[in-house]
């Protein structure tokens, strides 16, 4: 169990690290990565390499085809050995880490047969020179890797983030202190929990807003996003922006219910006509789970208590399927269901004009009796 849990953990940071590696230096020599290939690869090196004892590939570089070997490491070790066998299986290694990377990119590497030169290369360095690197300062070795390291830090890329999106750039500047101070798998672990942290809060913060008329046209769009945009009256169209699930499902029905009880008190005060439908757009919404469907059938039975009716917009196919498994669609009625926002608010203003007609008229009615 001990070993599955370790391997479990390798496998997830080492395959994120090594893609990170890859794309990064694939961005420089403008080709493409495949995680799929490269988690294939990863699984097949570590099989490969364990018939003859090699390192693990942790996932620490890209695969044999893109990154040099670790002759620093391979000195460090094999200075108490001088067995050919022990050697080879050092050889073996396929993987090697960040900085090697960036030496073999700096030294003018454009292909795999740099890793056969440099294979052979250190071979030959292990078997017959090693006593002349047996004194070599490590601050010497080190200043290799840092002076390539150096040319691959992109501050320009950074005031891009700061100016586009602040969150991305403290995510950049979280990755970066957990590399300089603590090591590369940190960094990745700190890039990812914040990522997947904003992921979560996207998607339990989902956006909803309200859309309205853009003049002579059947278009709705935002309100806050175009000012030329007009509300329609007795309508209150609004869209939301996401999948609708157990996570953001409570969220919704709140922030819609807000929505309802902000648009009335704006009409009252106003002195406008109420509101009478409420219309849904659902062209955003992918998928829809079962707390989604029961907020839907609560929002449904919110509405009918105000005396409003609620329309859906443009669902898409997975949201029908579950909408009509679920009888929903029978309780909502399938007529208050629109292809789009244009339809939904036409059939709206028909059924508004119609039943003030048929008041006008039995107003009129009413007087003529009296009379």
């Amino acid at each position: 169990m001990a070993a599955i849990k370790t391997g479990i953990v390798i496998g997830i940071i080492g395959l994120a690290e090594g893609i990170a590696v890859g794309r990064t230096f694939a961005m420089f020599k403008n080709y493409h990565i495949d995680g799929n290939k490269e988690m294939i690869a990863f699984g097949m090196m570590n099989i490969a390499g364990s018939c003859t004892s090699c390192y693990l590939t942790a996932g620490t570089g890209q695969a044999l085809f893109y990154l040099p070997f670790d002759p620093l490491r391979m000195l460090l070790v094999v200075q108490n050995t001088r067995h050919f066998m022990e050697i080879f299986q050092l050889l073996a290694v396929t993987a090697g880490p960040f900085s090697r990377t960036a030496v073999n990119f700096n030294a003018g590497s454009r292909s795999a047969v740099s890793n056969i030169v440099m294979a052979t290369a250190v071979m030959f360095t292990l078997l017959f020179l090693t006593p002349l690197f047996h004194y070599t300062p490590l601050v010497v070795l080190s200043s290799i890797i840092i002076a390539a390291m150096l040319g691959l830090l992109d501050y320009e890329a950074a005031i891009h983030l700061w100016k586009i999106d602040k969150f991305d750039f403290f995510i950049c500047l979280g990755a970066y202190l957990g590399v300089v101070l603590g090591s590369v798998e940190i960094g990745l672990i700190i890039a990812i929990t914040v990522s997947l942290l904003r992921i979560i809060l996207f998607v339990a913060r989902p956006r909803t807003m309200v859309l309205g008329n853009i003049p002579n046209s059947g278009i709705y769009r935002s309100m806050d996003q175009y000012q030329i945009a007009n509300s329609v009256p007795g309508i209150l169209i609004l869209q939301i922006d996401a999948p609708v699930f157990f996570a953001n499902a409570s969220y919704l029905r709140e922030r819609i219910s807000r929505w309802i009880y902000e648009e009335e008190d704006r009409l009252k005060s106003a002195g406008e006509a109420s509101l009478h439908y409420v219309i849904l757009d659902l062209s955003a919404v992918g998928s829809i789970d079962t707390s989604g469907i029961s907020m839907l059938e609560e929002l449904m039975k919110n509405v009918h208590r105000k005396g409003l009716q609620l329309v859906l917009a443009n669902p898409q196919s997975e949201v029908m399927k579950k909408l009509d498994k679920s009888k929903l669609i029978d309780k909502i009625g399938q007529g208050w269901i629109f292809l789009t926002v244009g339809e939904a608010v036409s059939a709206c203003n028909f059924m508004l004009h119609t039943c003030k007609s048929i008041h006008v008229a039995v107003d009129q009615n009413a007087e003529e009796n009296k009379v």
